[in-house]
């Protein structure tokens, strides 16, 4: 679910059950062009849809980070440790860019990469982030 689909009412009753927070950044830099622009956020879009489906009910997606730039990582760091310290255990980023990992944005659980979606490692990459988050939820990560 998006964060905008709660309300205070339905949150403070049913927000128990959502454990994980889905961070989208899109990495935009400004120097795309507006078509450009658009086929990055829609494919981060799409991708966003493939990690929350197979879990809906205990994935909420906040707000994307969406511009590449100095600060990026202290940003992304501190979203994720203030969501994991007021409401969510889990906190995973969804990477359009494919530029972050687990030693820079060390608030996150796991990191996903918007590329693993598309072409033709997808139906891999699929499997592949599903069996990461259920070890995310396990306990079993290395």
């Amino acid at each position: 679910m998006k964060f905008s689909d709660f309300d205070k009412g339905s949150w403070e009753e049913n927000g128990k059950f959502y454990d994980t927070c889905l961070i989208p950044f899109s990495g935009l830099t400004g120097k795309e062009s507006p078509p450009q622009t658009a086929e990055r956020l829609e494919r981060l879009r799409d991708s966003i849809d493939l990690v929350e489906r197979p879990f809906k009910g205990r994935i909420v997606v906040y707000p994307a980070v969406q511009y590449d730039g100095i600060g990026k990582i202290d940003i992304i760091n501190e979203i994720c440790h203030n969501i994991k310290s007021n409401n969510f255990r889990f906190a995973i980023v969804l990477d359009g860019v494919g530029s972050l990992t687990r030693d820079i944005i060390f608030e996150s659980d796991l990191i996903i990469a918007v590329k693993d979606f598309f072409g033709d490692n997808k139906d891999k990459g699929m499997a592949l982030f599903m069996q990461k988050i259920q070890q995310m939820w396990e306990g079993n990560m290395n």
